[in-house]
């Protein structure tokens, strides 16, 4: 597959598949004859994994390491699985702080009208307003700090 079948496949620019390809960030794509690229299914999973790491946040100096332990292989394959166990470990954080400020979201979003009222009417003030803090939206209503 060339590499403008693979742009659009996987929707990364050409531009990005050569950078990531200089820098280390995938391995070296063969070349035909004429010296264009051909990728193969494993390079096609190497770009999808290099843009999904990337779009979760880890960074493209992990990415080259990640790689260059790859062109390695053997004994270096744990250090491979601990990056990513490392990313996951973050990703996982972020879900929970992106679920808690979702849950956040809908509850100011079902209580608006309902808290306006009440700072009209004097009934909240805010002196006595909710501690959001405390995260009274979540479910099990575990307090924070």
């Amino acid at each position: 597959m060339n590499s403008k079948k693979v742009s659009e496949l996987l929707g990364v620019s050409t531009d990005t598949l050569r950078y990531y390809e200089r820098i280390g960030v995938i391995p070296p794509v063969k070349r035909d004859h004429n010296g264009y690229r051909v990728y193969q299914t494993n390079d096609l999973n190497w770009i999808f994994l290099a843009k999904s790491l990337r779009s979760a946040g880890l960074s493209i100096e992990s990415l080259i390491e990640f790689a260059t332990l790859a062109r390695k292989g053997g004994a270096v394959r744990q250090a491979q699985k601990d990056i990513l166990h490392e990313q996951l470990t973050i990703l996982n954080e972020k879900l929970k702080e992106m679920q808690d400020t979702q849950a956040l979201l809908k509850y100011k979003i079902d209580t608006f009208d309902e808290h306006l009222a009440k700072f009209d009417a004097g009934e909240m003030t805010a002196d006595n307003a909710e501690k959001l803090w405390q995260k009274p939206y979540l479910k099990d209503n575990h307090k924070g700090e």
